[in-house]
């Protein structure tokens, strides 16, 4: 579990400290120098780092050539990044990681909640949960690269999408290359920047949902 004092003072205020940690309970790691890297589908067997140095020599190595998650939150190492020599070492630092970490999650539950018609009732937010926590894991949610997308801030309720086949949908959130790799095309926008957080909807619904 991760510690609250650190939640309190290292997480997404848009999060309740529940939710953050169901986050990085279903999505994480407690280990902040975990650094997880896959080829495509296939997990890619490294070294476990010992420290802070080993961790990030381990990242340079793989940035471009794999998808690396890296932290307490598997925060998407390659985003934004257009060399190895941009890396910032405090993305294997706890706080800096889980600040990262629970900034960009919320922005990909945004996206999740949004196509969902922004909805209120309590029953259908631990889907949306779920949802989003695959999005993080694979990068894409019902065919949109959730961390490169533009944050929707607090829309407007409107009537979701029909879903796609399960085949359809089990292809758009697993077969797909993860999107955690290789340039960020989208300029500077703020809503593209890992260290800024968008505008923040309430998430107070759901931080008791399992």
């Amino acid at each position: 579990m991760v510690d609250i004092a650190l939640i309190q003072q290292c997480a997404d205020p848009a999060l309740k400290p529940e939710f953050v940690e169901q986050f990085v309970e279903r999505a994480g790691s407690l280990d902040p120098l975990s650094v997880t890297v896959r080829s495509g589908s296939r997990l890619v067997l490294v070294p476990k780092p010992t420290t802070s140095d080993d961790a990030m020599e381990l990242i340079r190595k793989n940035i471009g050539r794999n998808t690396i998650r890296v932290g307490i939150t598997q925060y998407p190492a390659g985003l934004g990044i257009m060399e190895a020599g941009e890396l910032k070492p405090d993305i294997v630092d706890a706080c800096a990681n889980l600040k990262m970490g629970t900034a960009l999650f919320a922005k990909v539950y945004r996206i999740v909640m949004k196509w969902y018609g922004n909805p209120a009732d309590k029953e259908v937010l631990p889907q949306v949960f779920d949802d989003a926590i695959r999005a993080w894991q694979t990068g894409y949610f019902e065919g949109t690269a959730v961390f490169r997308a533009p944050d929707p801030g607090v829309g407007k309720p409107s009537e979701p999408r029909p879903r796609a086949p399960s085949g359809e949908m089990a292809k758009g959130k697993d077969d797909r290359p993860r999107d955690d790799e290789g340039p960020d095309t989208s300029g500077t926008d703020a809503h593209n920047n890992p260290y800024e957080a968008g505008m923040r909807v309430d998430l107070s619904g759901i931080g008791g949902s399992r």
